[in-house]
Order: C-alpha cells, then sequence, then structure tokens
C-alpha cells in the first residue's frame, strides 16, 4: 500500500461525474479547477463504538464518496460552493477560520479539515482557494459523510499547500480536527477513507494506527438501505454521551481495581493496565457495575471529586448537562463488540464462503432482509440516521432490491422518494486520491 494519497490521471471525457463537476465549478467560478479530491464513505460491518475506546473495528470504504474540484489563488480568501443547492455558499477569509460548534454546517466540516492540515503544519497562511463540492453519500445515513467531507478538505489543503503527508498522518489528523466541531470520535472513519483499498475490507486498529486486509466472500456484495431518517449527530450531545459514560466507567472500574484512575480514558487501555482477557473484563464489569443509571452524585463520591471537576476533566462541552449515566451498559457493550470483531475477523480468515458468514448473523433482527436473500444484515449509525448493511450474493441482488422497494420505501411517499439515492449496491472501494484530468 503507498504510504501516501495518489494522484491519478483521469480522461474526464469518460467520466461523467467529474466533466459535471467540472463545468459546475466553471459556472460558479469562471474558471478551470487545477485539481479534484476524493474522499469515500465507509460502512462499518462489525465494531460499534468501540474505536473511540480504543478497540478494533472492521469497516471497508463504499464507492461513494465526496469530490471537490479546486482551484488556487493568492486571494487570501477560501470560497465554498456544493453541487447540492440546499448547502448554501460560503466564504471565509484564510486569517478567520472560526467554526461554529453550536451552528454544524455542511461548510464548517469542511474548514474542520483545513484548519486540522493548517496547524499540523503549522503553515503561517494558507492559499486562497475555490472549491465546487460534490457528494453521492446519503447525509445522516450512517455511511460518514460528515468525516469524509472532512477528509476531503484536508487532502485539498495539503494539495493546495504542496506538501506531502502520509495516509496515517492525514488519517489521524483529520480524526483529531473533527473535535473542532465538537465530535469526539475515535477515527475509524477517517482512518478507512484514508487507508482503504478496493476490493478489501480493513481491520483498522489504533495506537499505532494500522490496517490490516480482511477477504469478503468472493462474489459478495453489499447493499445499503438508508432509514431516510436525518440527525447531525454534532447538532446533538447524544454521540459524545456514549463517549463520555465509556470515559467514566472506565475511571470507575480503574477505581475498584485500585489504579491511578485519573490517567486512564479509555477502556481499552484498562485492558492492558489489568492485563486481562476481554472475557475477564466482562466479568468485572458484572461484578462492579450496576445496571442502573449512575447518578453525577454517585461518581463524583466514588472518586472523590467535586461537581465541578466531573465537568472541568471528564465531561465534553457539549455534555455539561448530563445527570444520568449509564456506565454498565456502555463498557458490557465495547468489551463484547471489541471480542465479536476478533471472532468475526478468524472466521473471515479460514472460510471464503456466505455459509460462514450466515453462522454469524442468526441472531440479528433484520430476518426480513435475511429472508429476502441477504446472508448477513446488521443496522449501523442507528440513533444519529442509520441503515441497515446487507451482504448479498451477486445472484440475488435484483430479487433483493425488489423485496426491499416493496416492503420499505414504497409504502412511504417520502421515503419513495428518497430511494434513488438511498437505496443502492456498493463493493469495498478504494481511498482518498487527487486525481488531475489527463
Amino acid at each position: 500500500m503507498a504510504t501516501v494519497p495518489p494522484k491519478i490521471k483521469v480522461l474526464f471525457s469518460g467520466n461523467e461525474r467529474l466533466q459535471k463537476l467540472k463545468e459546475a465549478f466553471h459556472g460558479k467560478y469562471g474558471q478551470e479547477p487545477l485539481f479534484f479530491a476524493c474522499a469515500p464513505g465507509r460502512v462499518n460491518l462489525i465494531g460499534e463504538h468501540i474505536d473511540y475506546c480504543g478497540y478494533a473495528v472492521l469497516p471497508m470504504a463504499i464507492e461513494q464518496n465526496i469530490v471537490a474540484a479546486v482551484s488556487v489563488s493568492d486571494s487570501k480568501t477560501i470560497q465554498l460552493a456544493n453541487t447540492e443547492p440546499k448547502y448554501k455558499d460560503f466564504s471565509v477569509s484564510v486569517d478567520g477560520l472560526s467554526i461554529d460548534r453550536e451552528n454544524p454546517q455542511w461548510h464548517y466540516y469542511f474548514l474542520c479539515g483545513v484548519r486540522g492540515i493548517q496547524e499540523h503544519l503549522s503553515l503561517s497562511s494558507l492559499a486562497g482557494m475555490c472549491c465546487m463540492v460534490d457528494g453521492t453519500i446519503p447525509a445522516s445515513s450512517g455511511l460518514s459523510s460528515s468525516s469524509a467531507l472532512v477528509c476531503c478538505a484536508g487532502l485539498v489543503t495539503m494539495e493546495a499547500c504542496q506538501k506531502a503527508l502520509s495516509k496515517v498522518t492525514l488519517a489521524e489528523t483529520c480524526a483529531k480536527c473533527e473535535r473542532y466541531i465538537g465530535t469526539e470520535g475515535g477515527g475509524m472513519d477517517q482512518s478507512i477513507s484514508f487507508l482503504a483499498e478496493e476490493g478489501t475490507a480493513k481491520l483498522i486498529e489504533f495506537n499505532p494506527l494500522r490496517a490490516t486486509d480482511v477477504r469478503l466472500p468472493d462474489g459478495a456484495v453489499f447493499v445499503i438501505a438508508n432509514c431516510c431518517v436525518e440527525m447531525n449527530k454534532a447538532a446533538s450531545s447524544h454521540f459524545n454521551t456514549r463517549v463520555v459514560e465509556c470515559r467514566i466507567a472506565t475511571k470507575m472500574l480503574a477505581k475498584a481495581r485500585g489504579l491511578d484512575w485519573s490517567r486512564l480514558l479509555k477502556l481499552g487501555d484498562l485492558q492492558k493496565e489489568l492485563q486481562v482477557s476481554l472475557e475477564q473484563m466482562l466479568e468485572l464489569v458484572e461484578e462492579l457495575l450496576h445496571p442502573e443509571p449512575y447518578s453525577r452524585e454517585e461518581i463524583c463520591k466514588t472518586l472523590g471529586i467535586s461537581t465541578e471537576q466531573l465537568c472541568e476533566d471528564i465531561l465534553s462541552a457539549n455534555t455539561q448537562h448530563a445527570t444520568d449515566f449509564k456506565l454498565y451498559q456502555r463498557a458490557r457493550h465495547v468489551y463484547s463488540e471489541a471480542a465479536r470483531v476478533l471472532q468475526f475477523k478468524a472466521v473471515i480468515n479460514m472460510h471464503f464462503n456466505f455459509s460462514s458468514c450466515t453462522l454469524l448473523v442468526k441472531n440479528l433482527e433484520q430476518l426480513r432482509l435475511l429472508k429476502a436473500g441477504a446472508v448477513g444484515s446488521r443496522l449501523t449509525g442507528a440513533g444519529w440516521g442509520g441503515c441497515t448493511v446487507s451482504m448479498v450474493p451477486g445472484e440475488r441482488i435484483d430479487s433483493f432490491l425488489q423485496t426491499v422497494r416493496e416492503h420499505y420505501y414504497a409504502p412511504d411517499a417520502r421515503r419513495s422518494a428518497l430511494e434513488k439515492q438511498s437505496l443502492f449496491v456498493t463493493r469495498p472501494g478504494g481511498g482518498a486520491a487527487i486525481f488531475i484530468e489527463e
């Protein structure tokens, strides 16, 4: 795998989408783009809500992506436009890249990527840019459209400033800079966006960041069915509440085991400190945490801290209002899900056929999708928009799509109108890249 994002020469006459984006760019700015940057969305095959706890996840990039056409100037201004009319134009001085956490609009995600690369490279000033963005990832669908936009912007900034950063550095930088808008993610989305390779899923591990190929069954394709309920996770505290609950659970368990809890932030770090198995960590959770939500008072009393210390040192900016915390449920999920990721990888590495995958999904609630022809189906992104991802043998695709249309999209006029961009087939796609017209 190349260490830096590839630069690919493309014949635009054979690529309708890039040609249309080029024309839209010229219509908006009256000039030709210098280059195009692309970052894919992703679907997580297994490993939900554990990356920010330090555990490995198993996503794949999808063929749907974010592409930006870019020109560079000495204007000292960044001008942003989007081919989707509902996303309004935006312009900002390169010397005033402020990001409004209280108003997480599309252009602020783009500025996260710009600012992150600027700070990583210690650039005193940025080149002026004109950018036209085009996306094929359904918004708020659990397919990482926002992180793909951040990654695309980071790649744009690197190329515009004529710098070269490795894929790993770009992934780590973009993961950190998404926190400018308030999301305390773990880095899965950005890692697969840069480290993906066409035709394979990836086991993504952290500290240090690394990606290992995971071969999927021959002939497998994936069907994404978006629920069409949109929710911007940065616009609420729900996502960060889960992060904070895992953080507090780490500290409560560490305290109960006589460790220096103040320096431990992640459930994965706690396991390493205790040097025990995931199964033993689950036993500790059952022994030391109770299923009822924990109040602020109980947490502070157990840790021997004040409410002010809890707010300043442990809670995030948008979870200051939280009063009850589900510590048992979060810790139990993290340790059991981390084990499932490793089990899935072990099975998929031993058996390259569909029958082995069927064994992994017998207990999933997506029974209708299984009956329709999927060998595996699960929810992803549920709670902040969301979709189902189903692994389907190629010969069953048409009948499977028809069943999903009839049972989910057709009965609802709103969903039916959104079907074209909400129900689609994808295969493991490649990672972020720069495109230059041949």
